[in-house]
């Protein structure tokens, strides 16, 4: 059973910076693709970042560009998600997400097949 737990969110305030972990099971982490999607209040899900199986390719939506950064170690089966200078748009429901393939295909929610169950990241003075 593929498994998809994330952790890390919480306040804070407009330029502070967050880390969120997502511990994957269930699927041989390191031959898969991953990615973070958003989902803010009232809103459909946005693809944020992705990364190949081995961590050498990285990608970003244009909004969170130079401020995010997305890494993996596949010893530990574990993705992150380094946020920087937060906005207060970025307040969502963060998600990891499983690739369906070792590469990212189109950089969009069509590359994965399956999701957690998130953590709130708020950005509020």
């Amino acid at each position: 059973e593929v498994q998809l737990v994330e952790s890390g969110g919480g306040t804070v305030q407009p330029g502070g910076s967050l880390r969120l972990s997502c511990a994957v099971s269930g699927f041989t982490f390191s031959t898969y693709a991953m990615g973070w999607v958003r989902q803010a209040p009232g809103k459909g899900l946005e693809w944020v970042s992705g990364i190949n199986s081995g961590g050498t390719h990285t990608y970003y939506t244009d909004s969170v560009k130079g401020r995010f950064t997305i890494s993996r170690d596949n010893a530990k089966n574990t993705l992150y998600l380094q946020l920087n200078s937060l906005k207060t748009e970025d307040t969502a429901m963060y998600l990891c997400a499983k690739g369906k393939y070792s590469i990212i295909i189109l950089g969009g929610l069509s590359d994965y097949d399956y999701w957690g169950q998130g953590t709130q990241v708020t950005v509020s003075s």
